[in-house]
């Protein structure tokens, strides 16, 4: 009879523990740790390269404004959000993982080689790659002691001294990373518990550190509106100084903010000089300075001779060099039609032709050219609208409209077209934007760093050495090697030194007799380990 054909074996897979294990050690290995590492660093550089929502909305809003199907594209891939992104955080919790993953055995493993005793001193030191021979009767205690007073660590046997010194390069390596680690985790802190907020203020008016109080508020995952460090202050004043004659005329030399702060709402005002920065430091919580612009004043005078605006209005350069900025102006409650203006405020005006310009940022002679509408301002529509941008699509110029009107000084007043009213311009304030920021993984990021330069430090200067010592019969003989590639030639002169301080002659020392050597020679050794990775 015949029989079935037996089916050829399969191999057998991995199964879902091998599968594991395999993942574990592909991604807590050095190779793939300096790949994530890489790969954070390559995806922070679209983060430098475009406009940050959490840093600067104006100008993510400027750059839909300007390509808009761009816009749209990078938009899909977080790249206005870089640093908040889907993709930014896996990158940064594989390296973390990784990172703690190859860093902990590692330590564990030093632990355990910083307490072992050196090795036992091999047959023939001669066959080492340092080694010298010399006459004299040196006794094994004199021979500990000048090791130990070289900062090595000495046991002794049988007519030998072993000594091994370098144990903090591994250490300095291992606290590098420990301090990359660290780093991640305060990263990681600031994320958690920090907060970004950022708000226009104008001279005279104060701010409160609420929620509310923000034009743009930016909480970590674990911040709620009573985690805000409760401070105010009233902004008194800000001076900014240009340049104000020569080739660099109009450039900026200074800018200052005068505050009146209050640490906590019982606290007694203190006066603060806000700088670039120099910010604002309230129990760990920063106040930063980074803009400012100009805020001209108007009064508004609806057709029933009611006052329907009296106040500040903060406008947006156009031109950074002479502070030529844009303004927008809305009054809803004039009667018995909503008002709307679009002006120009010039700095320091002088006629060019035709038209007017500005020609230092400084307010030296400002002046507004104003362009009235009305009709629906929409504002009860529930579209939302910007401050800074008027729909004039569905409203009425009030007169002749002209490219270049005639602008008004400080105390003139503009009469509006159909008896809808009048305009004045009152005066100048000037506005700064704030950034308001609290991390508390700021502290701990800045002892990583240091600690990481220290590790870095010490694992690129530190060499790992060893040296023997054997005595008896009128004779000396000295071995050495190095257990760092590469520095050979540094412990060749550190090695004559040892030699000449146990009573040899310096010249003797370093040179071994012919045949075998090397690092692979310390394998023959009894008692020795392989050399570390």
């Amino acid at each position: 009879m015949g029989t079935a054909p037996r089916e050829p074996e399969r191999p057998v897979g991995l199964g879902l523990v091998g599968w594991t294990r395999w993942t574990w050690r592909t991604l807590t290995s050095m190779r793939t740790a300096l790949i994530l590492l890489f790969l954070l660093a390559l995806g922070s550089v679209p983060g430098s390269l475009y406009p940050q929502r959490s840093v600067d909305p104006a100008r993510v809003a400027q750059y839909f404004t300007d390509s808009p199907t761009e816009a749209k594209w990078l938009d899909r891939f977080w790249l206005f959000d870089v640093f908040t992104s889907p993709w930014y955080a896996a990158v940064y919790l594989l390296l973390f993982i990784s990172l703690a993953g190859c860093v902990f055995p590692r330590a564990l493993q030093h632990l355990k080689e910083i307490r072992r005793r050196p090795p036992a001193a091999p047959r023939n030191l001669l066959r080492l790659p340092h080694a010298a021979d010399f006459d004299g009767d040196l006794s094994l205690e004199d021979a500990a002691r000048t090791l130990r007073r070289r900062r090595f660590r000495v046991v002794t046997g049988p007519g030998w001294v072993a000594a091994e010194k370098g144990y903090l390069r591994e250490t300095g390596n291992l606290l590098f990373h420990v301090s990359l680690l660290a780093l991640l985790l305060a990263i990681g802190l600031g994320g958690l518990y920090g907060y970004r907020g950022n708000v226009l203020v104008v001279e005279g008016d104060g701010f409160a550190n609420t929620v509310a109080a923000y034009d743009r508020f930016m909480p970590g995952q674990r911040v709620s509106a009573e985690s805000l460090t409760p401070f105010s202050f009233t902004l008194k004043d800000f001076q900014a100084s240009y340049v104000a004659a020569g080739p660099k005329a109009g450039q900026p030399l200074d800018y200052s903010a005068r505050l009146s702060v209050q640490d906590t709402p019982t606290a007694p005002p203190r006066d603060v000089d806000l700088k670039v920065n120099d910010p604002l430091d309230v129990d760990g919580t920063l106040t930063y300075l980074i803009g400012h612009g100009y805020a001209p004043t108007f009064r508004v005078t609806d057709g029933k001779g009611q006052v329907a605006y009296d106040g500040p209005v903060p406008c947006l350069a156009d031109d950074q060099a002479t502070y030529t900025s844009e303004c927008v102006i809305k009054v809803p409650d004039a009667e018995p039609t909503q008002l709307g203006f679009l002006a120009r405020f010039l700095p320091t005006t002088v006629p060019n032709g035709n038209a007017w310009v500005s020609i230092f940022p400084g307010a030296a002679n400002p002046t507004v050219q104003v362009f009235p509408f009305a009709g629906d301002l929409g504002l009860k529509s529930g579209r939302p609208q910007s401050v800074y941008q008027l729909d004039t699509d569905h409203l009425k110029p009030l007169g002749a409209m002209s490219a270049q009107p005639t602008p008004l000084k400080v105390g003139e007043t503009k009469e509006l077209a159909d008896g809808a009213g009048k305009i004045q311009f009152t005066g100048v304030k000037e506005w700064i934007s704030l950034q308001t920021t609290y991390d508390p993984g700021r502290l701990p990021a800045l002892i990583a760093a240091a600690a990481a330069v220290i590790g870095l430090v010490l694992s690129l200067t530190v060499r790992r050495r060893r040296v023997w010592v054997r005595t008896g019969d009128g004779k000396v003989t000295v071995g050495g090697l190095t257990r760092t590639e590469g520095t050979g030639a540094a412990f060749a002169e550190e090695f004559g030194e040892i030699v000449t301080a146990l009573g040899g002659n310096a010249t003797e020392a370093g040179t071994p007799p012919a045949g075998p050597v090397g690092e692979d020679q310390e394998h023959d050794v009894p008692g020795a380990r392989p050399a570390e990775e």
